[in-house]
This record gives C-alpha cells, structure tokens and sequence, in this order.
C-alpha cells in the first residue's frame, strides 16, 4: 500500500479503525465470544499498523501508539 500517497486525516482514520478493531476484539473476548476481526491473531494487522506508524511519524505527526500488550502472557499473582 503506498502510504505517502494517503492525507494525514486519512492515516489517522486508518490507524483509529485498527485501534477500534482491536478494542471490539478485546470486548468480544472479555464477554466469552470470538474476536469479530481477529486483530491479535492476524499479522497483517500489526504489519498495517506499522506501515502507518512509519509514515505518521516520517510526516512528524502526533498520534497515540496503539498498546499492544495485552496479548502478552501475564504472570498468576
């Protein structure tokens, strides 16, 4: 996907649109379904949220990095 050629409004939407996936997902689970978007378990979404980190940044954009850590395994306490 060529990300330059994307406005800095529509990276953001882009960005937001994985960040919502990401938190239907987590609701989906918390709630005892299955993920509708499968954000976790799909590669490419890091990958295109990445690819757009990449090119917010190279155009000095301000923007919230999408939390990942939630997939990592916790320590039982």
């Amino acid at each position: 996907m060529d990300y330059q050629a994307f406005t800095n409004d529509s990276l953001t939407m882009m960005y937001e649109g994985i960040r919502g996936a990401l938190a239907s997902d987590d609701a989906q689970k918390a709630a005892g379904d299955q993920p509708r978007f499968r954000v976790r378990e799909t590669p490419d979404w890091r990958a295109h949220a990445a690819n757009l980190e990449s090119e917010m940044l190279r155009r000095g954009m301000f923007f919230e990095i999408i939390d990942w850590s939630e997939d990592q395994q916790q320590l039982p306490f």
